[in-house]
């Protein structure tokens, strides 16, 4: 745990939060700022600021947790679609250096934009850019 940390002081209960499931591993609270009732934010509960720098062992636990307070969206809210996001760094959009999942439950017409990709240049460009990171695995 990291005192400097928002997340850690939620899981430490010092900070009040909306708590949606929590296990050994993984916390999941309600966001504060929801793009949509119930967007649900699930964290490990061991710090670590990004996905790269994540404990590989609470990885699988915190990607089931996911999937099943997905699932339970999906009942408990009747959602007719879900965002499940990751922004890893602050260019990514992270504002909380605490590595966590977004779960946003969506519907038509909610006004919530994504964003707008643009293709490659070229079929050479593409390739490229795969052998790069090819290169870095």
């Amino acid at each position: 745990m990291s005192n400097d940390c928002l997340f850690c002081n939620i899981i430490a209960k010092e900070i009040p939060s909306t708590p949606i499931y929590e296990d050994e591993q993984v916390y999941a609270f309600l966001d504060i700022k929801p793009v949509n009732p119930g967007h649900t934010l699930v964290v490990p509960k061991k710090h670590s600021p990004d996905l790269p720098s994540t404990d590989p062992l609470v990885l699988p636990a915190l990607i089931l947790a996911v999937q099943n307070i997905a699932q339970a969206m999906r009942v408990g809210l009747g959602i007719e679609g879900m965002n499940i996001t990751e922004n890893d760094g602050p260019v990514a959009g992270q504002l909380i250096p605490h590595m966590h999942f977004h779960l946003m439950p969506r519907y038509a017409h909610d006004g919530f934009d994504l964003w707008h990709g643009k293709p490659y240049g070229s079929q050479e460009e593409a390739i490229a850019v795969a052998e790069k990171i090819r290169k870095g695995l």
